[in-house]
């Protein structure tokens, strides 16, 4: 069951006889600063695990550590990969449900696992896989990426790794916070996207026109989705 994570200070550890005696416990050939710093760095890493929402959701079960790891990777690239390919009918353009998943895994993997999983599906797009939006119709592989949306894909790996960051903080719990996340996701994309175009086609020409006005409606309606769904599972998982 969940249990609220908020720790006492990592700090106040260090005068703690049972800390002490846990990290001379588990590191006996260090230091005794050396084993302080190893314990707690390992502490803060536990502290941060416990907001990654997927470890919540998914125990471990016979799973070693990293088969685990590698399952909700690739798991996650292929969901990514399926959403870019759904279309939902929208004013002014069209909308795929890609952005929504890209940060929402972010949120829910923790920064590690979302970096992982985003650079496995820019991998899989590279060698040639039918992984992004539009493809094999328009391209594929590393002559796609190169194309005018190749500034969103690079853009999807730094906002889902900073959404994970930021979920590791506490961010995920309530919908106010959940929507700042996504607000800030969703920017980095944008930025990244359009500082794409403007290289490609050049600064002078209507490049929020082309990359960020059409979107804006379909983004605001999927971030006030996942502000909803996110404290949802939290509060799910608690009760479980």
């Amino acid at each position: 069951m969940y249990t609220d994570p908020t720790p006492l200070s990592l700090g106040s550890y260090k005068t703690n006889d049972g800390f002490d005696i846990y990290a001379q416990t588990e590191y006996p050939f260090e230091s005794k600063q050396a084993q302080q710093d190893i314990a707690l760095k390992n502490e803060s890493l536990m502290v941060a695990d416990k907001e990654i929402l997927i470890f919540h959701a998914v125990p471990a079960g016979r799973l070693n550590t990293w088969a685990r790891y590698l399952l909700i990777v690739t798991l996650g690239s292929c969901l990514i990969a399926f959403s870019s390919k759904v279309q939902v009918p929208f004013y002014p353009v069209p909308m795929t449900l890609q952005t929504m998943v890209v940060l929402m895994l972010g949120m829910a993997l923790g920064w590690r696992l979302a970096g992982a999983t985003l650079l496995l599906y820019l991998a899989e797009g590279a060698l040639g896989l039918p992984v992004f939006a539009g493809t094999p119709e328009k391209g594929v592989g590393f002559s796609y990426m190169m194309g005018s949306t190749g500034g969103y894909l690079f853009g999807f790996l730094v906002a889902a790794t900073v959404c994970g960051w930021l979920a590791e903080r506490g961010w995920g719990h309530s919908f106010i916070a959940t929507a700042g996340c996504m607000v800030i996701g969703n920017s980095l994309i944008y930025m990244f996207g359009v500082s794409w175009l403007g290289a490609i086609f050049g600064w002078d020409k209507p490049l929020l026109s082309w990359g960020v006005f059409p979107f804006l409606w379909g983004d605001l309606l999927k971030i006030i989705l996942a502000a909803i769904i996110m404290p949802l599972a939290w509060e799910m998982i608690a009760k479980r």
